[in-house]
C-alpha cells in the first residue's frame, strides 16, 4: 500500500508541476515571446523521412544535439532519462556494453547474440542487429530519437519494444571541429576530438578520435586488494561526404572501436536455497547484500585450467589441479561501415540506398561463481558479422498522398568457442565442456508506409512490412547436431493502420494500430538433441494507441502525450532450468507465455523565459501476464503471477536549465531528476534481484567564451546503488552487477571555425 501512495504521490507531484509550469509559462509568455521565437523545433527521422516532432503520429521522444552535450553522457544508456518507460543497463555479462534495453516491458538481456534484441538501434540509418556494441559512445551526435511501440513496418523485425534511432553529424566541408578533454573520479579521464575540412568544392570529410579510460574502475576487490572494473575504450572514424551532382549525394562512414577492460565485476547474491548457498557456504549476506559485503566490493578470482586439451572434442574430465588464478584482460573490437546514397530524382521523388557492415570480436574469461573460488567458469571467445541492404524511395509533391517504400536485405553470422569449467559436481574434479556454436540469419523484406490527406485536417496511414527469415544453426562439441545442421524459416506480414487530425496548427490527435515482431531461432546453450535442434518461434506485439501533440504559449510550451494498450503473443522467455548435462545447467528459450501491457505516457518541454527550460516526462506501466506455463523436465510450472522485468510502474524524469550571460560569455547551470519505480532485473522474481524506488540526480555548470566551454558535473550524486543485472542461474545460485555509483568531474571544450 506504502509502494501504491507513492506511485499515485508521483504521478500527481508530476501531473501538478505541468499544470505549474503551465501556469507559470503564460504568467510570462510575454517576456519569453519577445526574447525568442520559442521552443526549438525538432526534426526527426523515425519514419524515414524529415518530419518536424509535432507532426508525427507515434510516440516519440527525441533531442538535439546540443541538448545531449549538456547531459555529459558517456553512451546512450546515460541518455535513458529522455524518454518514459524506458531502462537502459549495461548486463556486464560481456565485454564493450551488453545492452539491456527495455521500453514499456519489452526488451532482452541476454549475452548470447542467437537472441535477437527485441529493442532495435539504428546509427546513421544502419540497424544494429546485437545486444552487444549496441551502448553507443559518440562525441558527434547530431540527434537521438526513441521510438515507443513495435515499428515493424518501416524498421522491421526485433523491434517489438521500440527503436533507438541515433544520427551523427555529417561533413560541414568547412574547416572546424571540436576538441574536448575531461578527468574524473575513479581515475577516469577522456580526449576526444572532431575536425571538419574541404578537399574539394564538392568533397568533405570528417575525421574523429576517442580515448576513454576508466583506470580505475568502480568496485574494490577484497580478495585481491585491487581496483577492479578498468575500462579502456579508443576509437577512430572516417566520414567523407561527396555532392556528386546538385542532386545525388554519396556518403561513406567508417569507425573502428577497441575496448580493453577487467572482466565485469559481478557480485554472490546465493541465498539459502540454492545450491552454492547451501552446500559451499558461499551465500549473499541477505537478499540486498552480496556476500562481499557491499555491492561496490568484489569478491573475485577468476581461475583457468591450464595445460590441458582446450578442444578434446567432447566432455573431458581433468584434476582442479589444473586450475591456475589467471587474470586476462576482456576484449571487444568493432568495425563498422556505411556506405549512403541519396538521389533526388524528381522534386517529388527521393531514392535512398544504404549499405552497412557491422563486425565484432570479443574475448572474455568469466569466474561466475563470483568468490575467490571457481565452481563455474568460462572461457568465450566470439565474433559477429552483419551486413545489409536497404532501398528506399520517398514520394511527396506537396499533394495528398506522401510514401515511403523499399526493400531490405539481411546477412548475419555468429560464431562462439565456448569452454565451460565446472568443479561443483565431483569434488576434485573439472567437467570440462566444449561447445561452439554458429548461427546464421537470413532475411528479406519489402516494406511501405503512407500518407494520405482526406483533408486538410485528416490524415490516414497505412503501411505493412512482408518478411521472411531462415537461420541455420549448428552445434559442436559436447553436443553435435550432426552433418544435417537444423534449420528454420519463417515468413510473417506486420501491418500499421492510423489516423491523425490536425485540430490547429499548434494541436494534433492521433490513432494506430502497430503489429512488431521477433525472429524466431535456436537456443545457443543447450544439453541434449532436442534442445538443439528444435526452435522456438516469433512473438508478436499488437500495439494500439491514442495520442495528442499540442504546444501553448507562442511555441513555448509543448505537451506531448499517449495512451497505449498492448497485447503479447507467444513471448519468448529465456528460462533456467536443471539439466543433467555437465554444466547442471542450461537456459532455453520458449513460447511460454502470453500478457497485456497498458499504460500512459506524458512529456514536457517549456521555455519559461529567456533563461530557464524545462523537460520533463512521467510514464505509467501495468504489465502482467495472461498466462506463463513451461515443463521445467519435471513437472508443469505456472509463472503467471510474476512480475515484468525491468517494467517498473511508474518512471519519470525533470531537468532544469538555466543560462545568463555573465560579461563577453555565457553561463548554464543545469539540474536533472529521475525516478524508477521498484522492479525485478530477472525473469524469475527472486528478491535479492529486486531494485527498489531508485531517485536519481545529476547536476553540472558551464561557462562558455570565444568557442571555450569550461564545465562541472555530477551524476548519481544521490549514489543509488541498484542492481545493473542478475540472475538466478537455475537454483545453483544467483549474480548480479551494481550500476554505476557517484562520479563527477571537470571538461574542457573547445569549438573551433566552422562547427
Amino acid at each position: 500500500m506504502r509502494n501504491k501512495i507513492l506511485n499515485a504521490s508521483l504521478a500527481f507531484a508530476t501531473c501538478s508541476l505541468a499544470a505549474a509550469v503551465s501556469q507559470v509559462a503564460m504568467a510570462q509568455v510575454d517576456e519569453a515571446s519577445n526574447a525568442s521565437a520559442g521552443l526549438e523545433e525538432v526534426v526527426v527521422t523515425a519514419r524515414k523521412r524529415t518530419e518536424n516532432l509535432q507532426d508525427v503520429g507515434l510516440s516519440v521522444s527525441a533531442m538535439t544535439g546540443s541538448e545531449i552535450e549538456a547531459t555529459f553522457a558517456r553512451d546512450i544508456k546515460d541518455l535513458a532519462f529522455i524518454s518514459p518507460n524506458l531502462i537502459i543497463d549495461d548486463t556486464s555479462q560481456g565485454p564493450g556494453g551488453n545492452a539491456a534495453m527495455y521500453i514499456r516491458g519489452i526488451g532482452v538481456a541476454d549475452v548470447e547474440k542467437n537472441f535477437e534484441p527485441a529493442v532495435g538501434v539504428q546509427i546513421d540509418g544502419l540497424f544494429i542487429g546485437a545486444n552487444s556494441g549496441a551502448l553507443l559512445r559518440s562525441i558527434d551526435l547530431a540527434s537521438v530519437e526513441v521510438l515507443r511501440g513495435p515499428q515493424g513496418t518501416l524498421f522491421g523485425r526485433n523491434t517489438i519494444g521500440g527503436t533507438i534511432n541515433i544520427d551523427r553529424t555529417r561533413p560541414t566541408g568547412e574547416l572546424g571541429g571540436k576538441v574536448r578533454a575531461g578527468y574524473g573520479n575513479f581515475g577516469h579521464y577522456w580526449l576526444d576530438g572532431v575536425v571538419n575540412f574541404g578537399i574539394t568544392d564538392n568533397l568533405a570529410l570528417k575525421l574523429s578520435g576517442a580515448k576513454n579510460d576508466l583506470s580505475d574502475g568502480y568496485f574494490d576487490n577484497v580478495s585481491t586488494g585491487e581496483d577492479e572494473g578498468m575500462i579502456d575504450y579508443e576509437s577512430y572514424g572516417i566520414n567523407l561526404l561527396w555532392n556528386a551532382t546538385e542532386n545525388l549525394e554519396i556518403e561513406y562512414t567508417y569507425t573502428d572501436e577497441e575496448t580493453v577492460q577487467d572482466t565485469p565485476p559481478l557480485v554472490n547474491m546465493a541465498q539459502p536455497d540454492t545450491l552454492f548457498c547451501g552446500a559451499f557456504d558461499l551465500c549473499a549476506e541477505s537478499v540486498s547484500v552480496p556476500s562481499s559485503g557491499d555491492r561496490y566490493n568484489t569478491n573475485r578470482k577468476i581461475f583457468e585450467p591450464l595445460g590441458v586439451d582446450r578442444d578434446p572434442g567432447s566432455l573431458a574430465l581433468y584434476s582442479t589441479d589444473t586450475l591456475e588464478e589467471v587474470d586476462p584482460p576482456a576484449t571487444f573490437n568493432a568495425e563498422t561501415h556505411i556506405f549512403d546514397v541519396r538521389w533526388s530524382i524528381t522534386d517529388a521523388l527521393q531514392m535512398d540506398y544504404i549499405y552497412g557492415t557491422f563486425e565484432t570480436e570479443e574475448t572474455i574469461v568469466s569466474n561466475w561463481t563470483a568468490e575467490p573460488v571457481v565452481l563455474f567458469g568460462t572461457d568465450r571467445p566470439a565474433e559477429y558479422k552483419q551486413e545489409s541492404h536497404e532501398l528506399r524511395f520517398t514520394y511527396d509533391d506537396g499533394g495528398r498522398l506522401k510514401l515511403v517504400a523499399g526493400g531490405y536485405h539481411w546477412d548475419s553470422s555468429y560464431d562462439i568457442r565456448l569452454r565451460s569449467w565446472v568443479t561443483f559436481i565431483v569434488p576434485g574434479t573439472i567437467f570440462y565442456t566444449p561447445q561452439d556454436t554458429r548461427q546464421t540469419t537470413d532475411s528479406q523484406a519489402l516494406f511501405f508506409e503512407g500518407d494520405y490527406a482526406l483533408s486538410d485536417r485528416l490524415t490516414l496511414t497505412l503501411g505493412g512490412r512482408y518478411t521472411k527469415d531462415e537461420k541455420v544453426s549448428r552445434q559442436r562439441g559436447n553436443l553435435s547436431t550432426g552433418p544435417d545442421d537444423p534449420s528454420a524459416d519463417w515468413s510473417e506480414f506486420t501491418p500499421k493502420v492510423g489516423a491523425r487530425y490536425q485540430i490547429d496548427d499548434d494541436k494534433m490527435l492521433y490513432a494506430t494500430w502497430a503489429q512488431g515482431y521477433r525472429s524466431g531461432g535456436f537456443n545457443g546453450r543447450v544439453d541434449s538433441q532436442d534442445s538443439a535442434r528444435i526452435p522456438y518461434d516469433p512473438e508478436f506485439v499488437d500495439n494500439y494507441e491514442l495520442g495528442f501533440k499540442t504546444e501553448w504559449m507562442d511555441g513555448t510550451l509543448r505537451l506531448n502525450g499517449a495512451l497505449f494498450y498492448m497485447d503479447y503473443e507467444d513471448k519468448q522467455e529465456e528460462i533456467g532450468l536443471p539439466s543433467e548435462g555437465s554444466t547442471g545447467q542450461r537456459i532455453s528459450v520458449f513460447n511460454a507465455a502470453t500478457a497485456t501491457m497498458q499504460g500512459v505516457e506524458l512529456e514536457m518541454q517549456a521555455l519559461i523565459n529567456e533563461n530557464l527550460t524545462l523537460r520533463g516526462n512521467i510514464g505509467y506501466l501495468d504489465s502482467e501476464y495472461d498466462d506463463f506455463t513451461f515443463f521445467n523436465g519435471f513437472e508443469e510450472v505456472d509463472n503467471s503471477g510474476f512480475d515484468f522485468r525491468r517494467a517498473p510502474d511508474f518512471t519519470g524524469s525533470m531537468s532544469a536549465t538555466y543560462a545568463w550571460e555573465i560579461g563577453d560569455g555565457e553561463a548554464s547551470i543545469r539540474g536533472s531528476y529521475r525516478y524508477l519505480g521498484e522492479h525485478f532485473i530477472e525473469q524469475s522474481n527472486r528478491l535479492e534481484l529486486k531494485n527498489d524506488d531508485q531517485h536519481f540526480v545529476d547536476l553540472s555548470a558551464n561557462y562558455s567564451i570565444n568557442g571555450l566551454v569550461l564545465s562541472v558535473f555530477g551524476r548519481n550524486l544521490t549514489e543509488e546503488d541498484g542492481w545493473a543485472h542478475g540472475l538466478n542461474v537455475s537454483g545453483l545460485w544467483a549474480y548480479a552487477s551494481a550500476r554505476a555509483p557517484r562520479t563527477y568531474g571537470a571538461e574542457v571544450t573547445y569549438n573551433f571555425g566552422a562547427n
